[in-house]
């Protein structure tokens, strides 16, 4: 069973809280859900919505299929227009002309009784959410006035729902990894992850991302163990700090929230399209690693491990996300592994006389420009280097889905993950998903030599992980999936694409 839900009007009129009411109350009925959140770079006004879809089984995506339409405005029907069927059920604001600011609440009573919810439990949520009679008022009124038409019954089912986007889950890997103080300057779509430590750790925005670099590793040196955020262009600016980290050896995480590209871009949407400059940004030789989590879960154990590793090898740790993944809602009963605790074993000031510097230095920190020192200075970053790549395969570095012995393999890393799982049900496919970019697992290259057909699924233009595979193993992978408008696969939508392959 699977219900889709479009929620739209402006912003500003309470689409977000709808999806939260309804996703918060089906939830604790045991179904599983995902929100997928749509809105132009615009404070209030423009066209927003929310695709809200409700399964029995785990749901990672959406597809083009509606089921319900919430129109907060009469322009919701016309842009949407397209994806009304004939067995669309349309709840309209102009049915509940009066409630101001509360008509959002009074249409997700409505859909509550559509989807045959008990009152009580509507009741229940809004209390939790607002905790006013009027609020109440108009969830009833809503409920109400649907009389005694049910198009769904969804009844308790035994599972126990969390709901959860890949901001929070990077939020809490940094709390679990025990985060002294996280720097970053707001920008879409890294800012959520600012705002949820900003109530749980010590936050500072500073006064641009240069700043924030700089900031962080100075903290650092401290002995603080820090994360900066920020999307394509923050990071850009952050180029030289990455290159300073890389001589001064300062431990070091980066969150990288990706949006579409050049410049500003489209910059409330969602791309992949940065996978290169996390890779390849700074200036000189020096080890990094690169780790791009799929879903929440995986967004809370890979920020784990990325702290362990920039402490254990004083290195550049950098959590590769993007739009889709960071504001997407994901109701799943899946829990993190156990965290890894972490100790801070290096020299920090006030216990000792600490010296180091952005120019090549000697083992007391002083510049030097002696060939032989820079000689073995590089060896050293490069045998450190080695030393991660032998650490990491304690870690799930890929992962394999769908149909094991399947001769069919598709290849996908990030908030792709979700897509690639819902589409590939019931189809003679194997998905390997890869979690570790750099260092990259030696068992990719097995996995495509014994596959009769390979497809490799991006949301970029160029097919940024299918040259990197090629550069590491040698293959060149010609089946390309590839989305670049700004928006992420539907489920149907790729479907429909593997069934040609």
């Amino acid at each position: 069973m699977i219900i889709s839900i479009l929620i739209g009007g402006q912003a500003g009129q309470g689409i977000n809280k709808v999806s939260k009411i309804i996703s918060g109350i089906v939830a604790k009925r045991g179904y599983y859900t995902f929100n997928y959140r749509d809105y132009p770079s615009l404070i209030r006004g423009g066209h927003n919505f929310n695709i809200l879809t409700v399964s029995n089984e785990r749901i990672n995506s959406y597809s083009h299929k509606i089921d319900f339409i919430l129109a907060l405005d009469t322009e919701t029907l016309k842009i949407h227009k397209d994806k009304l069927t004939h067995n669309c059920e349309i709840l309209n604001f102009q049915s509940f002309v009066g409630l101001g600011r509360n008509t959002n609440i009074a249409l997700a009573g409505a859909l509550t009784k559509l989807l045959g919810i008990e009152k009580q439990d509507l009741l229940d949520e809004i209390k939790k959410e607002f905790g006013t009679k009027e609020a109440e008022h108009a969830a009833e009124k809503g409920y109400d006035g649907q009389g005694k038409l049910v198009k769904y019954h969804l009844k308790k089912l035994n599972n126990k729902i969390n709901i959860l986007d890949g901001s929070e889950g990077v939020a809490i890997g940094a709390i679990n990894s025990g985060i002294n103080v996280y720097f970053a300057y707001p920008m879409t779509p890294a800012t959520a992850v600012m705002n949820y430590l900003a109530r749980k750790v010590l936050v500072i925005q500073p006064e641009s991302e240069i700043a924030v670099v700089n900031n962080a590793l100075g903290a650092s040196f401290a002995g603080a163990k820090v994360m900066i955020g920020t999307s394509g262009g923050g990071f850009d600016l952050m180029t030289e700090g990455l290159s300073l980290q890389g001589i001064t050896e300062l431990p070091l995480v980066v969150y990288l929230a990706s949006r579409p590209g050049p410049s500003t871009g489209v910059p409330t949407y969602s791309a992949q399209s940065d996978l290169n400059i996390a890779l390849r940004a700074g200036h000189g030789e020096f080890p990094r690693v690169v780790i791009a989590p799929g879903d929440p879960t995986e967004c809370i154990e890979k920020t784990n491990e990325a702290f362990y590793l920039a402490e254990k090898f004083k290195c550049l740790s950098i959590i590769l996300s993007d739009k889709h993944l960071a504001e997407g809602e994901y109701g799943n009963d899946s829990k993190a592994n156990k965290s890894i605790k972490l100790n801070v074993t290096r020299k920090v000031p006030g216990e000792e006389l600490v010296k180091t510097s952005s120019y090549e230095h000697d083992k007391f920190g002083n510049t030097t420009e002696d060939p032989a020192i820079v000689k073995k200075n590089n060896e050293a970053r490069l045998l450190k280097y080695k030393k991660i790549k032998k650490e990491v395969k304690k870690f799930e570095m890929i992962k394999i889905h769908g149909k094991k012995n399947s001769k069919n393999l598709i290849i996908g890393f990030g908030s792709t993950k979700g897509v690639i799982l819902d589409a590939i049900k019931g189809l003679d496919y194997k998905f390997l998903q890869v979690l570790y970019l750099m260092p990259m697992s030696s068992k990719i290259k097995k996995e495509i030599e014994d596959a009769k057909t390979v497809v490799i699924v991006e949301n970029n233009l160029t097919g940024q992980l299918g040259r990197l595979i090629r550069e590491k193993t040698g293959i060149e992978i010609k089946n390309k999936i590839l989305k670049y408008d700004g928006r992420p696969f539907l489920a149907d939508e790729l479907r429909k694409e593997l069934l040609k392959w």
